[in-house]
């Protein structure tokens, strides 16, 4: 599996990162952090965290650091985390949240069902979610599958894996919680199969969530009118071009 690396993007998230990266390596891809100019001890951490200076069997750290010097959001901590890959010569990125809701233990769910065209999207259940996030997903499904005739039930998950060189191009990416929402309706216009699978989900004491139910639904809200003006002139032709071409 050389050619699959694990992001982890991460702000902020100290007291559960420790933990989500020693899992992550204890499955046996290298692994990125993208630290997103976080303010608390999540340098200090990565700068102590084994694994830096070894190898997993190739030429490649298994852990590799990017810092960006002051917080860009999530967006761009994921553009930077899918170009580093590419540069690299990755095929597929598994992204997974640092705030110790997502089980690396899950990673191999998610390789079963990889392919060069399939976008594999780690399904949460609802269950145990505050009711703002649990709320913003369901608005994002529906207009997902409105957008694209795509039905999944979790378009709001971090817990994915991308075949990066089948993407869309990155720059669709905005800098923060709603570029991972794009992402999919982009892939999917694109032909992009995306495949749901379940995957386990757990509320830590000490998670920090950077999701602002305002804030983000008020952007997420935004994106949703861009997004259903470009499906008409763009999303929806392009589909039903491909539905008849059989493509």
């Amino acid at each position: 599996m050389n050619d699959t690396l694990i992001l982890v993007p991460t702000y902020n998230n100290a007291g559960t990162l420790e933990n989500v990266l020693q899992r992550c390596l204890e499955q046996g891809l290298p692994v990125l952090v993208v630290d997103d100019g976080s303010t608390d001890d999540t340098a200090r951490l990565l700068k102590e965290m084994p694994g830096q200076a070894g190898h997993d069997g190739t030429d490649r750290p298994s852990l590799r650091v990017i810092t960006h010097p002051v917080n860009q959001g999530k967006g761009r901590a994921l553009k930077t985390g899918f170009q580093e890959a590419l540069k690299l010569g990755y095929s597929y990125v598994i992204t997974i949240d640092s705030d110790g809701q997502h089980f690396p233990e899950d990673i191999p769910t998610l390789l079963a069902q990889k392919g060069e065209k399939t976008l594999v999207v780690g399904s949460r259940s609802q269950m145990g979610a505050d009711g703002g996030s649990s709320f913003a997903n369901r608005f994002s499904n529906f207009w997902f599958r409105l957008y694209t005739g795509v039905n999944l039930p979790d378009t709001q998950t971090g817990f994915r894996l991308y075949p990066v060189k089948a993407l869309p191009s990155l720059r669709i990416l905005s800098a923060r919680y709603e570029a991972e929402l794009a992402l999919l309706v982009f892939s999917a216009w694109k032909g992009l199969e995306l495949k749901p699978v379940a995957v386990r989900v757990s509320y830590p004491e000490d998670r920090v969530s950077h999701f602002r139910p305002g804030a983000d639904f008020f952007r997420i809200s935004i994106l949703n009118t861009v997004l259903l003006l470009i499906s008409l002139v763009y999303g929806w032709p392009r589909t039903l071009l491909r539905r008849i071409l059989g493509k």
